[in-house]
């Protein structure tokens, strides 16, 4: 399980560098960010020490991995491109998802592995760990991925103080996870609505391969 959330969260910043660069902007590929590799995208406080330190408490889980750097000025068209910087992450996290539930499916509906095995759990799990990653950064509060997204619909009297935020972000952030429970159950039917979908885009229950 920790070997596929540490892959799917160097994948989700691989997109970010992928896009960036795409853009204009190759700051990330320069610094060797723009590969699949998990190693060049952990971070030894956000992707470690944090969540282990959680875990060992008895806490909700809280992590990421090193955020990838992104010089705007060198994108071609600055405030559109970061919006599609932003969005090639949980974009990524979301075609994971899919990947795993075809995985899943072919070990159970193949009869590989039963539904209750290690093997098939592991991989649901992954479906939704992706799932929660697309999710959680597309909400709306810098520095998460949303906000890039949010600052781009704006109008721009509202943009400017909107983005100033960002320097009180990760505090935001912390608050949102550990002080508003309403927040982890609204995430998680969130999670399941968009597990059941992806379910059903997938094919819904295989009958025979």
């Amino acid at each position: 399980m920790i070997a596929f959330v540490v892959l799917s969260l160097g994948i989700h910043e691989a997109a970010h560098a992928w896009m960036a660069y795409r853009c204009g902007d190759s700051t990330a590929k320069d610094m060797g960010r723009m590969t699949l590799s998990p190693f060049a995208h952990i971070d030894l406080f956000m992707t470690v020490l944090l969540p282990l330190v959680l875990f060992l408490s008895n806490m909700t889980v809280f992590g990421g991995a090193k955020p990838v750097p992104v010089n705007p000025h060198r994108l071609r068209h600055p405030l559109r491109d970061m919006t599609l910087v932003a969005l090639a992450g949980p974009v990524s996290n979301l075609l994971l998802a899919v990947l795993f539930m075809l995985i899943w499916k072919a070990l159970v509906f193949g009869h590989i592995y039963g539904r209750d095995d290690l093997m098939s759990q592991v991989m649901y799990a992954t479906v939704q760990i992706n799932t929660v990653l697309a999710l959680f950064n597309m909400i709306p509060i810098p520095p998460l991925d949303g906000s890039r997204v949010m600052a781009y619909v704006l109008p721009p009297s509202l943009r400017e103080g909107y983005v100033r935020l960002e320097r009180f972000g990760m505090l935001l952030v912390v608050g949102l996870v550990f002080f508003v429970p309403q927040s982890f159950n609204i995430l998680t039917s969130a999670v399941r609505a968009v597990t059941g979908w992806i379910y059903v885009l997938t094919g819904g229950a295989w009958s025979a391969i």
